[in-house]
């Protein structure tokens, strides 16, 4: 769609949430804008081999050292902390276990930035195999003792680097941030540690090139994580996704349960405001699936264009 009022947008926007379609771009160009959206629904059976309550989502924080200019959660350096809090990590721990849970997922804000991260990855890597989620820049004194400290064979450090070269990179997350990511990389894996390279990129031309460059740096497809930016929390363009386009992967944090750490503040992908007991929130998400899918099924036959 080509309009050069520019006001057309939110609605656009707001339509790809009712429709569950999505907008894929926005690119203004003299004086008139395109929006590019993708017609259809999410695929049919998409993770099917990955059940509901099998992956657990905690955001130990919202306050970051960096200000990235799409992050879905907003995130920066005056962000309110919002912390979890270790006393309730450990208490999610315990009743994940009982649940089945089979991999966790530590992120934020920046986790490091916490004086006891330590204790939070210790808590989860006891009851699953865990990752965090990082930028990778705060690996020095005491944080790299606590990093020192952690249990190597039960952690994956999840490192974010979106570019092969500082250029893009840095024009989203800050001057001078590549160096310090690669750096960062190189220190956790000097250090025993697995890791994941983590890129956000804004079209399959930046993948493309992303790929290429881990090539070239030995590192495996498991290892690698490429994935577009979400029209979500700070970013301005990206892939708007609604919950019937996410397969819910169970996100805690402060503030409630919610369907999908993409949307891990945002009111339509709120699940429940009570976390405890963890085997009741696991059930609200489980049924909130179940409805999506039915309304999915009604839709279809409601809705049948030809």
């Amino acid at each position: 769609m080509i309009s050069s009022d520019p006001n057309i947008g939110p609605d656009l926007e707001a339509w790809c949430r009712f429709t569950r379609n999505s907008l894929v771009d926005t690119v203004v160009e003299d004086g008139r804008t395109r929006w590019v959206l993708r017609y259809g629904e999410a695929p049919e059976n998409v993770g099917e081999d990955r059940p509901v309550g099998s992956r657990l989502w905690l955001y130990t924080n919202f306050d970051c050292n960096l200000s990235c200019d799409y992050c879905c959660v907003r995130s920066s350096p005056k962000a309110p902390r919002r912390a979890l809090g270790v006393e309730r990590v450990r208490r999610i721990a315990i009743e994940a276990r009982e649940l089945g849970v089979s991999e966790i997922f530590v992120t934020g804000g920046e986790p490091f930035m916490l004086p006891d991260i330590g204790e939070i990855l210790a808590a989860c890597a006891a009851t699953a195999p865990t990752t965090v989620l990082t930028n990778g820049m705060l690996f020095a004194g005491s944080r790299l003792e606590t990093l020192r400290a952690l249990p190597r064979e039960r952690v994956t450090l999840q490192i974010s680097l979106d570019s092969p070269t500082p250029e893009r990179h840095d024009s989203h997350r800050g001057e001078g941030t590549w160096a310090r990511a690669w750096n960062g990389i190189e220190r956790a894996r000097a250090e025993g540690f697995r890791v994941r390279v983590a890129a956000t990129v804004s079209s399959d031309a930046e993948a493309v090139e992303f790929r290429s460059f881990l090539d070239g740096h030995h590192v495996s497809e498991e290892d690698r994580v490429i994935r577009r930016i979400a029209l979500r929390g700070s970013a301005t363009r990206g892939i708007a996704l609604a919950r019937a386009d996410l397969v819910p992967e169970v996100t805690i944090t402060a503030e409630g349960v919610f369907w999908h750490p993409v949307g891990a503040e945002d009111n339509d992908l709120l699940v429940r405001r009570e976390i405890f007991p963890l085997a009741e929130s696991f059930a609200a998400v489980r049924r909130a699936f179940d409805h999506e899918s039915e309304h999915a099924r009604r839709l279809a036959m409601i809705f049948n264009c030809a």
